[in-house]
Formats: C-alpha cells, structure tokens, sequence
C-alpha cells in the first residue's frame, strides 16, 4: 500500500480503521560490530514504536567508542550515554541550544511525516523514551563475550 513512494498512515484492525500513532521512542543499543583489541564501540538504532507494534527507524548512524574495557561499562552509563548520542545535537557554532533542539525534533518528525506518521512537535518531545540493550552487549558486559552474539 505505497503511494509514490510513500507509505499511507499504518491503520490498525480494530473498529473503525483508526490511525497508529507513535507509542513511544526506543533506542536500541548493542555493542559495535567490529571486536577491538582496545577499547568498546556501541551501536545504536534510535526509533518510533507505533501502538500497533510497527517501528520507524529515526536514526541508524549513531553510537560511540570509549577506550575502557567491558569490565568498566554499566548499563546505567550505556543508557545514560545512549540518551545524548540520539540527540538533541550540541548547537552550531553561532547557534543556540534552542535552535540545536528544535531543529532535531523537526527532522525527527519529518522522518515519521515521511512514512506516514503525523506528530506535533510537543507531542514528540513527551514521549517516553526507551533504552533497549542488545544480547551482545549484555553478555559482554557480563564477561561472557562468546555468548550469542544477535
């Protein structure tokens, strides 16, 4: 169900056909893919999960890299950190953290605009938001890092 190259609003099975809005936001993080003799990288796929289960992905380009070991890394400090990586971006230069914000939250909503997804801005900002960290990172965490690895 495709229209020039964008997808109609996602309708759910229930009376009436009513559209899905977004349920909240959801970062998804899990240790980098490449193994490193120094150091740990994490990846992170940042997104809208819909109420009717559907997920839009916001952002796939983000994550970071620290030059401690495993044994160093909490969950705590993966989600904290995992919050700034997905933004608000710091401001351009000249720019101000009011600026830096809106901008992000627009794009982010123009993302859902694209798939048929409509948001306002306010209501965007007020979602929850998620940290989900992958098996891979956990186990690494854990000392196990020949555990399963998705």
């Amino acid at each position: 169900m495709t229209t020039s190259g964008r997808r109609r609003p996602v309708e759910t099975t229930g009376p009436g056909g009513s559209i899905a809005s977004v349920k909240r936001l959801v970062s998804y993080v899990d240790a980098g893919g490449e193994r490193r003799t120094q150091g740990v990288s994490f990846a992170v796929r940042f997104g809208a999960e819909l109420d009717d289960g559907e997920f839009v992905v916001l952002l796939d380009d983000r994550g970071w890299t620290s030059s401690g070991t495993w044994t160093q890394v909490s969950v705590a400090e993966v989600d904290e950190t995992t919050r700034v990586v997905v933004g608000p971006d710091e401001p351009r230069d000249g720019g101000t953290w009011e600026e830096a914000e809106t901008s992000h939250w627009d794009g982010l909503r123009e993302i859902l605009a694209e798939q048929g997804v409509e948001i306002g801005l306010v209501g965007l900002r007020s979602l929850p938001h998620d940290v989900v960290p992958g098996t891979r990172l956990l186990n690494r965490i854990a000392g196990n890092p020949s555990g399963p690895s998705s």
